[in-house]
């Protein structure tokens, strides 16, 4: 794999991200994703054959209670401090603009 990234891809991945980059940045930026992948290349060097795979590098549990059917709160009780209500709906202002064809 080549493992150096030119000035162009790094325009392009910020014109794709929506960055504008000055062009000291571009500089900078390419010289640090190229130290990234010849890191990565390193890192498949090594030989992993006898290492399990780890969702974790610690020995964590799930700290979530466990699922439990339970009464709900209700309608009434959900909807008792909303500003305004249809119903059984809460009514929120408009946020987004609509979208013309």
């Amino acid at each position: 794999m080549n493992n150096k990234i030119d000035e162009n891809t790094v325009r392009k991945v910020a014109k794709l991200s929506r960055l504008a980059l000055a062009d000291n940045e571009i500089h900078e930026f390419t010289a640090q994703l190229s130290a990234v992948l010849e890191y990565i290349e390193k890192l498949k060097e090594l030989n992993t054959d006898a290492v399990e795979p780890l969702a974790h590098c610690l020995p964590v549990k799930n700290v979530f209670r466990p699922d439990e059917v339970r009464d709900s709160l209700g309608t009434d009780k959900a909807l008792a401090n909303a500003p305004q209500r249809d119903e059984n709906h809460f009514i929120v202002p408009k946020i987004l603009d609509e979208v013309s064809a």
